[in-house]
């Protein structure tokens, strides 16, 4: 990839130059959103590059950037890589302990903080880190202590020196494919973090890429919340920003609800799980709604689907069809769509698998969901669901440039130009990583159709073992049943174990309404869980749920919990991937209690 085009830093810097007082961020100040234009944009990103500059950073230095979503991520991210610097993003929840592994293994020179929470975190691991020499604080209300490690975004882009703009110049000549633009670092569900080292011809392929599969213009508008920390947001915000699209910084994700209806957005990325919540929560209202309401909306689902897949197989609806769903959509659709501000063209759904009758709902509504599939390796996306044709129980068709096959033991391997270079000071790791043909293995097991569809069967490094010797996949058992409304999170036990038991937190919400309807009397979320209404209530939707698994695969045991996984406590990753060795561990107890019983 040579075509300078797709250099994501000279793009940009086309967009700051065309678009003016257009606006290119936007962000909330209490109950307003705020825009920055794309010329303020552009000279707040080119007076922090003159500051770097002037504080020494070399081309292919590390810069750390530790912070929620906000506009001055990004002004921090380009303005380094305009002086080619490397940036490291972290995600803001990280631990001390994760955040001095990561600085020091990157080798951070200079850590830009969003929040007191961060600058905290990072003053008090300092001196572990042999080359950090500055934090630089993104927010306003930071209490700095004047410690002289540290200072303000504002004070270090008001010492901005213009004697340093033929360096910026030189720079951003030099500038070119083979440049490192950023290490990642993995989650890390097993072992320690690595560093993936993305170059700039890797984002390239994927803006390539995505110009052939995707429609995006200058007029749409990108509601970004979830972490720029992680590469499916970060690569996606690249994309919005070189198509001149304007990105909304979301920065307290509890309010997601709120912003869809201020912000209106076109597009949006999102994780399953954000459209299973959307998903019950429609369900949820449904079964309490009147028999007749119930009777509209089935009929009204079901109008849309149709036209769906009239839409996705190419055919022509009748005109029967047409009017049917012209009504189904003016009744019940259009108030679906209204949940996630009634303007969406297409929404990007990465990091997990979607499950298949979810993809379908919300086809049928008309909101046109692109399950995609990749990793932090790749850019994010290696395949999606095409608008033409694509099959609801795939991960889509692979993107443009990007050979996908099926190799030993049923895994996904991938080759492109979108494939990491490999793993920051892991050689052996790296190589580990690729086969003999240069193939990245995926470590996920699957198919190819024969439209070239790609399907996900299981993940191969989490694969469960009874003592039977059956091979359990627990994706696809949480999968079946966590997309019930009364179900939060779902973490399935099974190695070395006679059956398949589950640890189950309900969404409270649901299981507390369905309480007080049943008049259900309890002090606490520990006495709710203990009732023996609610056992059996869970009892027959568990059952009901897993009637497609084969017998081995059903869950014959669960366990509530009154208290959800989370990253705090070390039970999730930072992009909500369960930490199965950390559960297991905390919930010994538990777990071992669904075994007593060797009549099961």
């Amino acid at each position: 990839m040579t075509n300078p085009d797709f250099h994501i830093v000279k793009r940009i810097r086309e967009q700051v130059s065309q678009g003016s007082e257009r606006i290119a961020l936007k962000y909330k100040v209490g109950d307003c959103w705020n825009g920055i234009s794309w010329r303020q944009f552009g000279q707040s990103t080119d007076k922090l590059s003159l500051a770097l500059l002037a504080l020494d950073v070399l081309p292919q230095d590390k810069i750390g950037i530790f912070s929620e979503n906000m506009p001055q991520w990004t002004i921090a991210d380009f303005a380094s890589l305009q002086i080619r610097a490397i940036t490291v993003p972290i995600y803001p929840t990280s631990t001390e302990q994760q955040l001095a592994y990561i600085l020091n293994d990157s080798d951070v020179e200079i850590l830009f903080v969003g929040e007191q929470a961060q600058f905290d975190a990072a003053t008090s691991i300092f001196s572990q880190c042999d080359r950090l020499r500055l934090i630089v604080t993104m927010s306003d209300n930071i209490d700095t202590h004047q410690y002289p490690y540290a200072t303000s975004l504002q004070r270090l882009i008001s010492n901005a020196e213009s004697n340093y703009l033929p360096l910026l110049e030189q720079r951003l000549s030099d500038a070119n494919f083979d440049d490192l633009l950023t290490l990642i670092y993995t989650s890390g569900t097993t072992g320690k973090p690595k560093g993936v080292m993305l170059d700039y011809a890797n984002v390239a392929a994927q803006l390539d890429g995505h110009n052939q599969r995707l429609s995006l213009t200058q007029d749409d508008v990108s509601l970004c919340f979830l972490p720029l920390s992680h590469v499916f947001e970060r690569a996606w915000s690249f994309y919005v920003l070189y198509k001149g699209a304007t990105n909304c910084y979301l920065q307290d994700t509890s309010a997601i609800k709120q912003a869809l209806v201020e912000v209106r957005p076109t597009v949006m990325c999102a994780v399953p799980r954000f459209y299973e919540k959307i998903f019950s929560a429609i369900h949820e209202k449904v079964a309490k709604a009147p028999l007749v309401r119930k009777i509209i909306f089935t009929w009204a689902v079901n109008m849309g689907a149709k036209l769906a897949h009239c839409q996705q197989t190419g055919k022509t609806p009748s005109l029967l069809l047409k009017k049917s769903h012209q009504l189904a959509d003016s009744m019940v659709l259009s108030k679906l769509r209204s949940l996630v501000g009634g303007n969406i063209n297409f929404m990007p759904c990465g990091g997990a698998k979607l499950d298949e009758t979810i993809g379908r709902f919300f086809h049928a509504i008309g909101i046109n969901v692109k399950l995609g599939y990749g990793m932090t390796e790749t850019v994010a996306t290696i395949s999606c669901w095409d608008d033409g044709c694509f099959n609801p129980d795939s991960i889509g068709l692979p993107m443009p440039g990007a050979e996908v096959k099926i190799g030993p033991n049923n895994e996904i391997l991938v080759r492109g130009p979108m494939v990491m270079r490999g793993y920051y000071k892991l050689a052996e790791e790296t190589q580990k990583t690729f086969d003999d043909e240069g193939f990245l293995k995926t470590g996920d097991a699957g198919y190819i159709d024969d439209k070239g569809n790609v399907f996900i069967t299981d993940r191969i490094k989490e694969l469960m073992k009874t003592s039977g010797g059956k091979y359990i996949a627990p994706q696809v058992i949480e999968g079946a049943i966590g997309k019930d409304h009364f179900i939060e999170q779902i973490a399935v036990i099974a190695d070395t174990r006679k059956f398949v038991s589950a640890l189950i937190v309900p969404c409270y919400d649901a299981l507390e309404d369905y309480a007080k309807d049943l008049n259900i009397k309890y002090h606490d979320k520990v006495e709710l869980i203990k009732n023996n209404q609610i056992i059996e209530m869970l009892e027959k939707r568990v059952e009901n749920l897993q009637k497609e698994l084969a017998k081995f695969e059903q869950i014959k045991r669960f366990k509530l919990l009154p208290k959800a996984f989370s990253m705090d406590s070390g039970e999730l990753t930072p992009t909500q991937k369960l930490r199965r060795k950390v559960i297991h561990d905390k919930y010994q107890d538990e777990i071992e209690e669904m075994y007593r019983d060797q009549s099961k």
